[in-house]
């Protein structure tokens, strides 16, 4: 065969699937291009999906911006504004413990008991003190008293006699003294007695029955729970506007407890780490509250423009967040997107201006935002 009939043919041939190739991909893009509706009219991401006559008793209310309290929160926990950790003053044994953590007391109730024999021993002996110290006073006050009677014949010399008045008063000073001394060790005494001093909640008890314990060692630690404040830390271009006694918006999450507290404190130091100041505010306590708890404070911020229509003007179909719009004489409905909700009303971020009308269902709830 001739060569160059073959060369030919060969080259038809690769020329040929190369077509094929170039027209299968080609006809695959089409697909695809048809298939994400490149073809078909386009229709406006805020139009309508379809329109209708606008009825004769529809009940409209006008698209307008509304000025709202605007809010930053600030993260806390609650701590009790009354708290006391309950010490030792002497060194003892434990000898008893009346109360677990969790247990509520009352005021003068004797939570812990500790052994005062030493303290018991030591008023006993400055008891003793105290009665020879007032028998050599009363000694010493007789010999006056007759030193005044002889110094009057001039039976003694004035150097004796001053020395009796001397000894009068020296030994007055050594009851007065031993008096003092026995007050001293009573009060030691009482320290063997621990009592509630206010009425309260026993957070955690450190100490057990058979404990020795030291001068300064904590027992027991107390809160009072109907005196609670939420502590938040606030960033200072914000708490340096924040002033004592200001009222201000406290929530409890857990709770879904949400009030009005006062500002009882500012503290006037600055974290370094996080450039915020504690704030410490005080409220009405609900039951079930304990320290530790989450919760915000809400500072107020300027007040803000929003597009508020009825909540119930709003119609959710599938992922879709539609309204439907008052345009002359017909009813079209748009795609809009929502934010925050304001009571029966709802805040719109896209899709309305105000001066449109939106139509509501005839159960509209009529009001002002």
């Amino acid at each position: 065969m001739n060569p160059l009939k073959n060369r030919w043919l060969s080259w038809i041939s690769r020329s040929g699937k190369m077509l094929l190739l170039f027209a299968s991909i080609a006809g695959v893009g089409l697909l695809l291009v048809a298939l994400s509706g490149k073809f078909q009219r386009k229709v406006d991401a805020l139009a309508s999906a379809s329109k209708s006559n606008l009825p004769s008793d529809a009940q409209i209310f006008e698209v307008r911006e509304s000025l709202q309290p605007r809010f930053e929160t600030a993260v806390g926990v609650i701590k009790p504004v009354r708290e006391s950790n309950l010490a030792s003053k002497i060194l003892a044994r434990v000898l008893e413990v009346n109360v677990t953590a969790g247990k509520e007391v009352t005021e003068g109730d004797v939570l812990v008991r500790l052994n005062s024999e030493e303290q018991v021993s030591r008023v006993r002996q400055a008891e003793s003190e105290l009665d020879s110290a007032l028998a050599r006073l009363q000694l010493a006050s007789i010999e006056a008293n007759r030193a005044s009677q002889l110094i009057a014949t001039r039976s003694i010399s004035q150097a004796e006699f001053d020395t009796t008045q001397s000894a009068l008063k020296t030994a007055q000073a050594l009851a007065d003294r031993a008096s003092r001394v026995v007050e001293e060790t009573k009060v030691y005494l009482d320290y063997g007695i621990v009592r509630a001093p206010y009425t309260g909640i026993v957070v955690d008890k450190a100490v057990n029955p058979g404990d020795t314990v030291i001068p300064g060692q904590t027992l027991l630690t107390i809160y009072e729970p109907g005196n609670m404040q939420l502590v938040a830390n606030v960033r200072e271009s914000l708490a340096l506007n924040l002033r004592v006694g200001q009222s201000i918006t406290a929530k409890l999450e857990s709770l879904e407890h949400q009030c009005t507290a006062t500002i009882s404190e500012v503290v006037p130091k600055a974290d370094a780490s996080s450039h915020s100041f504690e704030v410490k505010a005080t409220g009405p306590c609900p039951p079930g509250i304990y320290a530790g708890m989450f919760g915000r404070l809400y500072i107020p911020l300027e007040d803000e423009k929003v597009i508020l229509i009825p909540s119930n003007a709003v119609q959710r179909v599938g992922q879709l967040t539609l309204a439907q719009v008052a345009q002359g004489d017909r009813s079209v409905r748009r795609s809009i997107q929502t934010g925050r909700v304001y009571g029966d009303f709802i805040e719109v971020l896209a899709g309305l201006v105000p001066g449109e009308r939106v139509i509501l269902p005839t159960t509209a709830t009529r009001g002002e935002p």
